[in-house]
């Protein structure tokens, strides 16, 4: 298998370079057609734009509004970014070495770019904040969840820490806040079968093989509300919120369980009340057992 080349345009903010690869063949005779039909989203008037400022690069460099469509190779360029909306909460570092970075993610910041956002994301305020260019997540954390994120320091030993999560190494443990139910029997093991289809924003549960388990306990209880502990040995989406809605104590501040609720981009007063607590396990380089906490709490259980 041929190697991808690296790109020859450096981070932007603490974002890579978005990469093309050119078809192997095409009626086009121009760089500038081929990307005019290729990104339908963008202005034509804005791709000329790109190649005459020389923002379009090859492995050998810029390139020009008249550089010929060149099959099987590839390019390189920045994307304009959206307008978004600050995240008002502060990514916090729970611990650092030459190998991981354990980051407190907040409410409302999403681990790494997509859709609608891009600057503000855990990855790449991390990236910037610590001069790390290379850094990337072992694993993903929902947006409107809170709680530690494992992130790799350098490219050659990504594949280790990724691996363990795929393999379940690692024990992970949610706090969340959610109704108080005396006649729910706990703590208790969930199993349920979720799908999750693409374009559809929320998940939901289907008669069928369970592929998601969840061990539900509650560590106390006081004005209405429970603290729950929560351990999934499965990592699908929205499990822990799904689970618990199904239980009929959905999370406190849930927009998606167990009814679809709009909200703004700019609302940050209700923050979803699930916190990813604790992760530990073996380090894969070291051999070492690792264990950490978020400094984080969630704020319905503190006013209550």
């Amino acid at each position: 298998m041929r190697r991808k080349p690296s790109s020859p345009l450096p981070q932007r903010n603490g974002l890579d370079a978005a990469r093309l690869r050119l078809p192997a063949e095409g009626p086009w005779l121009s760089l500038r057609d081929h990307l005019v039909e290729r990104l339908p989203r963008v202005d034509p008037a804005r791709i000329e734009e790109m190649l005459r400022d020389e923002r379009i690069w090859d492995v050998s460099g810029p390139l020009g509004i008249d550089t010929p469509f060149t099959p099987d190779t590839y390019i390189w360029f920045h994307r304009d970014l959206p307008v978004e909306v600050p995240v008002p909460f502060e990514v916090g570092v729970v611990y650092q070495d030459d190998d991981i970075v354990v980051a407190d993610k907040p409410h409302f910041l999403a681990t790494i770019p997509r859709g609608q956002h891009i600057m503000q994301t855990a990855l790449v305020k991390l990236r910037d904040s610590l001069g790390l260019p290379d850094l990337s997540p072992a694993h993903r954390l929902d947006r409107v969840t809170a709680g530690l994120v494992l992130f790799v320091v350098r490219r050659e030993v990504r594949g280790k820490y990724q691996t363990m999560f795929r393999d379940r190494l690692v024990q992970k443990e949610y706090e969340a806040i959610a109704p108080y139910s005396p006649s729910l029997e706990l703590p208790r093991v969930v199993r349920s079968r979720i799908i999750k289809e693409r374009g559809i924003i929320t998940a939901f549960e289907e008669d069928g093989t369970p592929n998601a388990e969840t061990h539900v306990s509650l560590v106390e209880h006081r004005n209405g509300l429970g603290r729950y502990r929560l351990s999934p040995l499965t990592g699908r989406t929205h499990q822990l919120r799904l689970h618990m809605s199904g239980l009929g104590v959905p999370i406190v501040n849930d927009d998606f369980y167990p009814v679809l609720k709009e909200r703004p981009l700019d609302d940050f007063s209700s923050p979803l009340q699930l916190l990813a607590r604790t992760l530990s396990f073996v380090d894969p380089l070291s051999g070492e057992e690792r264990s950490f906490t978020s400094r984080l709490k969630l704020s319905a259980w503190g006013e209550g």
